[in-house]
């Protein structure tokens, strides 16, 4: 089973994730990102694993060929950390969170490449993918082993609540 978030950026899809991730007691790994905030002003993103490691994705100061908006993004860390996480969690059987499957994540190959594999594998994949249109993007959600639920403010504690009930019986 594959089940991604998606939904407009700070609607809860992170949240919902680490909260089912926690209720649950999914054996899990991957990443999620995290917002790098100074002076109460977002300045970059971290990609955190859920074996503890933690690097800088993108950042308002961090010089690179790759950006999205005003950040520089850090394609090399994303493959360092958040590409082998995923390659480990498919040796084991682990609940493979990916959060998330957006514009930074997939300016790299390799990215793209682990989270086909992945989707293909029998391990359960519970992650986000961006709202916007993208080729590789647009490929993933029309997968039919992909069930793409769209995350608002309005629904994201029903969702949370349903996805609770749904996923207990998920032993992977």
């Amino acid at each position: 089973m594959n089940l991604l978030l998606t939904g407009h950026p700070g609607v809860g899809k992170t949240t919902i994730i680490r909260n089912l991730i926690q209720k649950l007691k999914l054996p899990a790994g991957g990443f999620y990102t995290e917002e790098i905030r100074e002076d109460n002003r977002r300045q970059g993103f971290a990609v955190v694993t859920l074996s503890g490691f933690k690097g800088v994705l993108a950042h308002r100061n961090f010089k690179s060929r790759y950006k999205v908006g005003s950040y520089g993004v850090g394609v090399y860390t994303l493959n360092r950390i958040g590409v082998k996480e995923i390659q480990m969690c498919l040796m084991e059987k682990k609940v493979i969170v990916i959060d998330e499957i957006g514009k930074m994540e997939l300016l790299s190959p390799q990215f793209q490449s682990v989270v086909e594999k992945a989707l293909d594998a029998d391990n359960p994949v519970l992650g986000t993918i961006t709202l916007a249109r993208h080729p590789f993007a647009q490929r993933v959600k029309a997968r039919e082993d992909v069930k793409v639920i769209e995350v608002t403010r309005e629904n994201r504690d029903e969702i949370l609540k349903t996805l609770v009930k749904d996923l207990k019986k998920l032993k992977p």
